[in-house]
């Protein structure tokens, strides 16, 4: 276990000691603060517009459905795309800068190296998604949401982003450059994002399949505030599946130095 913590402070280390952290960090800030801003301003101008009416009630407004809800589904969005840059560099950069050698001959296991880079991955991930608290906790200060559904939405939200942490470790494995890997990551999670599209014209076996398979559906049921083991099983099963293939593409490669 202290090699692989020493892995992946090693390299949340190396983010931070360059510039890359800082600017994946505060774009992701700035960008959930201009979702967030958005959603409120058109969530008051609701409540503001219906409350003027006599005798309408503005209860049915809810804070999670008009605002919660729609920031989570849109930072899944960003995450979708920013964790792709974000683990690029796990393999990829360690093979082109010709220290991939050097740890392929030293004594630590494989899955130390691969649960290090992807521990690295998730604690990035998580601080940028635990920055974002700050937004549900001003709607605790300042209106009534559910904070049930507020919990079980963000636990759906980083069960999602340390998936694509897995899908990216294992891109980042199989290859030295770091925009293949990046690419690759990011065609598999879209790919895992958009699969439930055409469920609707689909058999009723095939929509299953596809419907199960999507990350959105399993997302969305997590972000309604319903935590299904079923749920908890894909996750797993999901970033379980691409590390194991992580693990698999490593150790193919010291075989082969």
């Amino acid at each position: 276990m202290r090699n692989v913590v020493t892995i992946a402070w090693r390299d949340i280390r190396s983010m931070f000691t360059s510039p890359i952290a800082y600017v994946v960090l505060t774009g992701f800030q700035l960008l959930a603060g201009w979702f967030f801003f958005n959603l409120l301003s058109q969530f008051n101008r609701i409540v503001a517009a219906y409350s003027g009416l006599p005798g309408y009630d503005t209860t049915w407004v809810n804070l999670n459905d008009a605002v919660v809800s729609p920031l989570l589904q849109n930072l899944s969005v960003v995450l979708l795309i920013v964790i792709p840059m974000l683990t690029m560099r796990s393999f990829a950069e360690e093979r082109s800068s010709g220290t991939f050698e050097l740890l392929m001959t030293s004594p630590l296991k494989v899955s130390e190296m691969v649960m290090g880079k992807f521990l690295a991955g998730v604690a990035i991930v998580a601080l940028m998604i635990g920055l974002t608290g700050v937004f549900p906790v001003i709607l605790l200060i300042f209106g009534n949401p559910e904070t049930g559904l507020m919990v079980s939405g963000y636990t759906g939200l980083l069960a999602m982003a340390v998936a694509f942490v897995a899908v990216g470790v294992f891109t980042s494995a199989m290859t030295s450059n770091q925009i293949i890997a990046a690419v690759s990551a990011l065609v598999i999670a879209l790919l895992l994002f958009v699969i439930n599209w055409p469920a609707d014209g689909a058999g009723e076996t095939l929509k299953a399949v596809l419907l199960y398979l999507s990350v959105t559906e399993h997302f969305r049921v997590m972000a309604r505030g319903v935590i299904d083991s079923k749920d908890i099983v894909y996750f797993v099963s999901l970033t379980g599946g691409f590390l194991f293939l992580a693990h698999r593409a490593v150790e193919s490669a010291r075989w082969r130095s």
